[in-house]
C-alpha cells in the first residue's frame, strides 16, 4: 500500500486504504468476516449497508478454497469483486457460478497437469495418492489422477484425510503405503492437515518414499523442520512462482514492534512467525502447543524478519502483492478512463469517486500489470493468471535440517519443449544420491520383450513375455510385438530387423560348384560318343542303328546335360523365362529322336514281308517328320505358357525361417507340369513300341536297349514328382538338376555304352556276317 500511495505515476492524489478480518481457518467466521465488510456492522447483518467509510471496491481472500466458494456466492449477489492470492480449486473457474472472481494462484487444474507431467518426467508409473477430504483435495486429486491415467500410469491408491473421523483415516493410510508398491506418492493437502499422518509415518518408521506436494505443502514450514526430514527429504512439489519485490528488505528492516500498538491477532501473527511467546493468552485453546520461549521486542522482530525473508512466505506474499496491484491498476484505468472509449454503454465512463465495486470489476478483469520484475499479469477469460509454478526440492543439509531448493519451473503457455524445466543435477534424493527411484508395480520390459497383463491387476502391473517367432519389439515396456518386413527378418535378442539372407542355389556353394562341374563334364561324354561313331560311321552296327538319327541324339544329349546350367546362379528374369522352355525342349528332341529310331525299327522289319504296305514309310524323311511333330507339340505348349504366364523371379520369405529364398515362378504350375507330362508321355510310347519290337531277329536291334532307356527315363522323373514337392527353396532347383543328370544319363548308358563297348572292344561282332546272323 505504501508502494502505491508512493507511486505518482499510479492513482495520483488517490490514496488507498484496507481493512483485515482474521477468520482463524473457521468456516462460520469466514461467513462473518464476509457480511462485516460488506455491510459495515458489528454484526453481520445481510442486505443492509451501513458503511461509514467508503464501501470496499474489492476483497481479497479466502485462502482455502472450500471458503472462497463461500465467499464468492456472497459477493456475487453484491456484485463485490473477490481476488484470492492462495485458492486454487479449479470450480472457481467457471464464470456462471462465480462472475466476479479472479486470482493470482493458478488454478490447480494446471497444478494437476504439471503434477503428472512431472512424475511422469521421472518414469514414475504406479503412483498412490493422498488428499484432504475438501473442496481443494477432491478436485485436486482428482486432476492428477485423471491426468495420470491418461498417459497411460496407473494409480495404486487414493486415500483422503477425512476429518469426520476421530483418527482422521490415519491408520489406513500408513497400513496402505506400506502394503503397496508405489514408492512415489502425491499428497494433495495443506501442511496443517499433514501433520498427523507425519507423526504416524514417524512412529512406524515409514521411509524410503518419496513424496510429491502440491503448492499447499511444497514450501511449508511447519513440515521442513528437522522432526520430519528423515520421511520428507527428497520430496518434489509445485510452489507458487515467485520473483524479487523491489523495496520490500528495505520495508522489513523500516518494522518496529509494540505490544501497545498492535492487534490481538496482529500479535498471535508475530508468536506464530517469530517463533516465541508474545502474550499470555487466556481462555483460548490452540490446536497445537505454542512456542514456550520468551524473546524480547527486538528478538521477535528480528525472527520475524528471518520468518518473512523464508521461500513459503514470500511466494505467498509475491501472489497478495499482485492482487493488491491489479485492484490499483484497474482504479488508475478507471480514473483515467476517457468518455467514448469507456467499457459502459455508449462508451461511457464511470466516476473513481462515485464507481461501484460491479464497475471497478470491468477494469480488474482486463487489467495488466507489469510488475516490478517486468513480468506481466493479466486474466483468462475464467479469471486465472498465466501458469507458472516453481518445483522445489526438499534436500537436507549437513545440520539435519531441510531447505526448500528450486530445482525447474513448469509453465503450461511455454512452448511443448519448455513446458517442464528440471535441472536434474541439482536435484537430492532420499538416498542421498542423483539415481531417481523407482515406483514402478513391475519391472520394465527389455527389448525384445512385451508386457502381458496380469489378471486382476492395473495395466501397469505386467509380466514380460518374449516376442513370438519372427516378430520384435525395439522400445522399453512395449506392450505389442510387430513383425519385420517380408525381407527382413528379428536379430537374435528380437530387438531389431535385420535383413533376410538371400538364398538360392549359386556357383560359390559346393552343391552349386558339384552340380556345374558333372553338367560339364557329363555334356562331353555325348561328343565324345559322336566322334567315336563318326569315325565307325561305316561298320555294320552304326549303320544299322540309323545314324543320323543317332548323331542328331548324341547332340540333343549334350545340350541335356548343359541345361541343367541354366539352373544354377542368380535367378534374372531372363533366366527364369526361358531355363524350363529350354529343358522342355531340348528333352522333348531327345525322346523325339528315341521314338523316331524305335518307329524305324518296327518299319524296317515289318516292310521286309511281301506285299508289306509300310515299304514307303521306310524313308529317313519319316523319322524327321516324327521328330518335328513331336518337338512342335511342346513348342506350342511352351508358347502358350510363356503368352499367358510367363515365369518370373521371387523372393519367397514362407519356405525358410528368417532366409530369403530367391526363386523362379513358374508362373503357371499346370503349363510345367504339362510339359513334363507330355515329355513323359512320348517316352511312354517310345518304351511301349521298344518293348513290342524286343524280340525281332537282329544282332543289332537295339530294342531292347531303348525299353531299358525310357524305363529308366521314366523312373527317374516319377521320382522327382514326389522329391518336387516335399522340398523347398534351392534343394528343389538341386533335384530338378539332379533329374535331369539321371534322366539323360539313363539315355545315354542304356543306349549308346553297349555299342561302343563292341565297337572298341568286340570288332568280331561288328561285322557283315553277324548282323545276318552267318556263323
Amino acid at each position: 500500500m505504501e508502494e502505491i500511495n508512493k507511486n505518482p505515476n499510479l492513482l495520483p492524489n488517490v490514496s488507498l486504504g484496507f481493512q483485515i478480518f482474521d477468520s482463524c481457518r473457521v468456516l462460520q467466521k469466514e461467513l462473518e468476516g464476509t457480511l462485516w465488510m460488506t455491510t459495515g456492522l458489528t454484526k453481520p447483518i445481510p442486505n443492509f449497508q451501513c458503511q461509514k467509510r467508503k464501501e470496499p471496491v474489492a476483497i481479497i481472500g479466502y485462502s482455502t478454497s472450500t471458503f472462497s466458494i463461500l465467499m464468492a456466492h456472497i459477493l456475487r449477489v453484491m456484485k463485490i469483486p473477490q481476488i484470492s492470492h492462495i485458492s486454487t480449486s479449479f470450480l472457481l473457474s467457471d464464470r456462471t457460478q462465480f462472475p466476479f472472481f479472479l486470482r493470482t494462484a493458478p488454478s490447480d487444474a494446471f497444478q494437476s497437469k504439471g503434477l503428472a507431467h512431472l512424475m511422469l518426467h521421472f518414469g514414475w508409473t504406479y503412483v498412490g495418492m493422498i488428499a484432504d477430504s475438501n473442496d481443494y483435495g477432491f478436485q485436486g486429486i482428482q486432476g492428477v489422477r485423471q491426468e495420470i491415467i491418461k498417459f497411460g500410469a496407473c494409480v495404486a491408491f487414493l486415500e483422503y484425510i477425512q476429518y469426520s473421523r476421530p483418527d482422521k483415516n490415519i491408520p489406513r493410510i500408513i497400513q496402505t503405503i506400506k502394503n503397496s508398491k508405489a514408492n512415489a506418492i502425491v499428497m494433495f493437502a495443506s501442511d496443517v492437515d499433514l501433520v498427523t499422518l507425519l507423526e504416524e509415518l514417524k512412529y512406524q518408521n515409514v521411509t524410503k518414499k518419496t513424496w510429491v506436494a502440491s503448492e499447499g505443502w511444497a514450501t511449508s514450514t511447519l513440515l521442513s523442520s528437522e522432526e520430519y526430514s528423515t520421511q520428507l527429504a527428497g520430496t518434489m512439489g509445485f510452489a507458487y512462482y515467485s520473483e524479487h519485490i523491489e523495496g520490500f528488505n528495505e520495508f522489513i528492516e523500516n518494522i518496529r514492534f509494540s505490544k501497545q500498538s498492535q492487534e490481538f491477532w496482529d500479535l498471535m501473527f508475530f508468536e506464530e512467525n517469530a517463533g516465541c511467546n508474545v502474550l499470555d493468552y487466556r481462555n483460548i485453546t490452540f490446536i497445537r502447543e505454542r512456542p514456550t520461549k520468551n524473546c524480547t521486542d527486538n528478538g521477535i522482530i528480528e525472527k520475524f524478519r528471518i520468518s518473512l525473508g523464508d521461500l513459503t512466505s514470500i511466494r505467498i506474499l509475491y501472489n497478495l502483492y499482485s492482487a493488491v496491484y491489479v485492484i490499483a491498476k484497474a482504479l488508475h484505468d478507471l480514473s483515467v478512463c476517457k468518455n467514448g472509449n469507456g467499457p459502459f454503454p455508449n462508451g461511457s465512463c464511470s466516476d473513481i469517486w462515485n464507481s461501484k465495486p460491479w464497475q471497478v470489476f470491468q477494469y480488474m478483469k482486463n487489467v495488466r500489470v507489469k510488475l516490478s520484475s517486468g513480468r506481466d499479469l493479466f486474466f483468462d477469460e475464467h479469471g486465472d493468471p498465466p501458469p507458472v509454478y516453481d518445483i522445489v526440492n526438499w534436500q537436507k543439509d549437513q545440520n539435519g535440517k531441510i531447505r526448500q531448493v528450486k530445482v525447474g519451473t513448469y509453465n503450461s503457455t511455454a512452448s511443448y519443449s519448455e513446458v517442464l524445466m528440471i535441472n536434474m543435477s541439482s536435484i537430492q534424493w532420499a538416498s542421498g544420491n542423483q539415481q531417481v527411484p523407482i515406483s514402478n508395480c513391475s519391472v520394465s520390459c527389455l527389448l525384445g520383450h512385451r508386457k502381458a497383463p496380469i489378471q486382476g491387476e492395473p495395466n501397469c502391473c505386467f509380466e514380460c513375455v518374449p516376442c513370438s517367432q519372427g516378430e520384435i519389439s525395439n522400445e522399453t515396456d512395449s506392450s505389442l510385438c510387430f513383425s519385420c518386413a517380408w525381407n527382413n527378418w528379428p536379430s537374435e535378442r528380437k530387438d531389431r530387423c535385420l535383413p533376410k539372407p538371400i538364398e538360392y542355389l549359386s556357383y560359390e556353394e559346393v552343391l552349386g560348384v558339384t552340380l556345374a562341374s558333372s553338367s560339364i563334364s557329363s555334356s562331353f561324354i555325348p561328343i565324345i560318343i559322336l566322334g567315336l561313331l563318326i569315325h565307325y560311321k561305316f561298320t555294320p552296327i552304326v549303320r544299322a542303328n540309323n545314324y543320323p538319327i543317332s548323331c542328331l541324339l548324341l547332340a540333343c544329349l549334350s545340350l541335356c546335360f548343359l541345361c541343367s546350367l541354366a539352373f544354377i546362379g542368380y535367378p534374372q528374369r531372363e533366366k527364369c523365362l526361358l531355363r524350363q522352355v529350354i529343358f522342355g525342349m531340348v528333352f522333348t528332341l531327345c525322346v523325339s529322336c528315341v521314338l523316331a529310331k524305335t518307329i524305324m525299327v518296327m518299319i524296317a522289319f515289318r516292310a521286309t514281308k511281301p506285299n508289306s504296305d509300310l515299304r514307303r514309310w521306310a524313308s529317313p524323311q519319316v523319322s524327321y517328320l516324327i521328330i518335328g511333330l513331336s518337338t512342335s507339340v511342346q513348342f506350342v505348349i511352351c508358347f502358350i505358357w510363356l503368352h499367358f504366364s510367363p515365369p518370373f523371379p521371387e523372393y519367397n520369405s514362407k519356405v525358410k525361417i528368417g532366409v530369403l529364398v530367391l526363386e523362379c515362378n513358374e508362373g503357371l504350375p499346370a503349363a510345367f507340369w504339362l510339359t513334363l507330362g507330355y515329355l513323359s508321355l512320348l517316352a511312354l510310347i517310345s518304351c511301349f513300341v521298344a518293348f513290342m519290337a524286343r524280340q525281332l531277329p537282329d544282332s543289332f536291334n537295339e530294342a531292347k536297349f531303348i525299353t531299358f532307356s525310357m524305363l529308366a527315363f521314366l523312373s527317374v522323373w516319377m521320382s522327382f514328382i514326389p522329391a518336387h514337392l516335399s522340398t523347398r527353396g534351392k534343394y528343389t532347383v538341386a533335384m530338378e538338376i539332379f533329374a535331369i543328370l539321371c534322366s539323360t544319363w539313363a539315355m545315354l548308358g542304356c543306349m549308346f555304352i553297349p555299342k561302343c563297348y563292341i565297337i572298341l572292344f568286340r570288332p568280331s561282332v561288328n561285322s557283315r556276317k553277324h548282323l545276318l546272323g552267318k556263323k
